[in-house]
């Protein structure tokens, strides 16, 4: 009989195995019994992507491996508590966490097994083969809408908080797909997308009024899918006239958008930042509660959100009236809250939410800090907050950009003085590659 062989600890995500997955296990599996900390899903997301399985499916493919004696859950990026926890003799890892964010990572590990003689082993990593680039390239090729739809409320479950970014095309599209910085160990990037009614109008020259209709905004919607992989909320104003709502539903379930946000208003549309000055009249909780619960019979799906956007902050109706209503839409089939103000302060937003949360600690808050952008987003969630959308920034932004570009030129009558505010040709032909 053989004796007790040591422990390989090995720390992997395992969403998607390959090659360079093999070789590290076939390589732990000949020092010793192989105990896998699996990162959770709040693990993965600390530092990319929320997975495309979750954990349990995880968990089933790594414990059939051969090479697999134990599963743990590794709950951080840090391996220190497992490593803590069991002592093993050895850890294996490639080498490509020697660079980058995991460096850290790396060296607490090291100091860790110190204290007990373990020795890290790290065999070279696998060239031309990695998870991150396996599932770029899947994203990449296009992705169903039936799993695009649901992703929204997969980053909800794991997170419990996201942020998103205002799009209004395939470019802006592209710098909600790709932009992301690291924070330490964290990798912060933007959740979702937003397609605000604003600024798609103002993109196309046209007033914020509803004269962009559905058809437009599908077009516009087939431009952003075809260059983000991330989940699309849609902003519907007030859906339109209820005998139509049901049908829209439908359409955009269909194409793979993961939720919709609708106000309480009817009439014409008027942007809500006007406020009661505009003349803007607010549903009856009766009728807007029917709407929800007519898109919601219409839905074939059960991860597709309607949201119900609450005017009452904005009309100066109160918060009583706010909460009354965010408490009957819930019961109508609101899968969701967007509470919204014109107020600088984000004090009368941090009340509602706070006051909303003693009665319902589970369904899914929405603020737009537009107005009150002093607001950190931090505040916002201990407040109860789960989504935070920048409505506006990226338009807002562009404008002034492009007319100091333009003014340029004439000013100079050459485009010579303007090149440093522009990127250059190249960078543009590889911003959207041909292949």
């Amino acid at each position: 009989m053989g004796g007790v062989r040591e422990i390989a600890y090995v720390g992997m995500a395992g969403d998607i195995l390959h090659s360079g997955h093999v070789n590290i296990l076939n390589e732990a599996n000949k020092l010793g019994d192989v105990v896998v900390g699996l990162l959770t899903d709040e693990a993965i997301a600390s530092y990319k992507r929320v997975p495309i399985l979750d954990f349990e499916q995880r968990l089933s493919v790594i414990s059939s491996l051969s090479q697999v004696s134990r599963v743990i859950p590794q709950e951080t990026l840090d391996y220190t508590e497992n490593l803590i926890q069991l002592k093993p003799r050895f850890l294996v890892h490639g080498t490509d966490w020697k660079t980058g964010v995991q460096s850290e990572i790396r060296s607490r590990a090291i100091e860790a097994m110190s204290h007990w003689g373990g020795e890290i082993i790290e065999p070279e990593y696998t060239e031309g083969v990695s998870s991150t680039s396996l599932i770029s390239s899947l994203h990449k090729n296009g992705i169903p809408p039936e799993i695009r739809r649901s992703r929204l409320a997969r980053i909800m479950q794991v997170k419990g908080r996201l942020r998103a970014i205002e799009v209004h095309g395939g470019l802006t599209g592209l710098i909600a797909e790709n932009c992301a910085i690291i924070d330490g160990v964290v990798r912060k990037e933007f959740d979702a997308m937003w397609l605000s009614s604003l600024t798609h109008s103002t993109s196309k020259g046209k007033p914020d009024n509803g004269i962009v209709d559905i058809t437009s905004v599908t077009a516009t919607l087939n431009d952003i899918l075809d260059s983000s992989s991330k989940p699309i909320i849609v902003d519907l104003d007030n859906g339109g006239p209820v005998e139509h709502f049901a049908l829209t539903m439908q359409r955009l379930e269909r194409l793979g958008i993961s939720a919709v946000i609708i106000e309480d208003k009817v009439g014409s549309k008027k942007n809500s930042l006007f406020g009661d000055s505009a003349g803007q009249i607010q549903d009856s909780i009766e009728d807007f509660s029917k709407k929800i619960s007519i898109g919601k019979e219409a839905l074939v799906s059960s991860d597709f959100m309607i949201i119900a956007r609450i005017e009452s902050l904005i009309l100066g109706r109160g918060m009583d009236d706010a909460l009354e209503r965010s408490h009957s839409f819930v019961n109508a089939g609101a899968s969701g809250i967007m509470i919204h103000s014109k107020s600088e302060s984000p004090n009368e937003i941090l009340e509602f939410l706070l006051k909303f949360r003693d009665f319902d600690s589970t369904t899914p808050l929405v603020v737009v800090p537009s107005t009150y952008s002093s607001a950190k987003e931090d505040d916002l969630h201990e407040a109860g907050a789960n989504i935070v959308i920048y409505a506006n920034q990226l338009t807002r932004s562009a404008y002034p950009a492009m007319m100091r570009t333009a003014e340029s030129i004439l000013e100079n009558e050459r485009s010579l003085e303007a090149e440093e505010m522009m990127l250059p040709i190249k960078e543009i032909i590889r911003l959207i590659p041909v292949d």
